[in-house]
Parts: structure tokens; C-alpha cells; sequence
């Protein structure tokens, strides 16, 4: 079963580098995910993200405000 992955944000730069990130991570590891883009305030404050871009795998927040790197992605994604 794929993964879900939320990238959560207004439509941002840095929100649009995430997305980029990640499916650069999943492509190198190899793996499928669905990724959703969560772009509505209200859903990202309710998913419990204070600073944008916010990321999420499997409903957990992995990580807000900061844009992770390809190889910090795939560790995350690894395990």
C-alpha cells in the first residue's frame, strides 16, 4: 500500500521546492506515494501545521517551516 505524503502550504516557493524534493526522494528510493498538496488555511491549521510548508507521511507531521533536503527526505522515507 503507497504511502501519503501532505505537502502543506499557500502555493509558495518553498512549498513548490518540497514537492519537488520529495518526488525527487521517492523516484531515487524507488517508492510510490500518494502526495497530496493541501493549499486550503483552514485544512493546514487543522491538520495542525503553525508555519508553512508543512510536510506530513502517514498523518504524522514530519516536519514545518523549513524545506528538507532530497537526502533528508529519503531517510525519513527509508524507514
Amino acid at each position: 500500500m503507497p504511502r501519503e505524503i501532505k505537502i502543506l502550504g499557500v502555493s509558495c516557493s518553498k512549498c513548490d521546492l518540497l514537492y519537488e524534493n520529495v518526488v525527487m526522494a521517492l523516484e531515487e528510493l524507488g517508492l510510490d506515494a500518494n502526495i497530496i498538496k493541501v493549499k486550503d488555511p483552514h485544512r493546514i491549521a487543522l491538520e495542525g501545521i503553525l508555519i508553512t510548508p508543512g510536510l506530513m507521511v502517514d498523518g504524522k507531521i514530519i516536519s514545518q517551516g523549513k524545506v528538507l533536503s532530497v537526502e533528508e527526505l529519503k531517510d525519513i522515507l527509508k524507514s
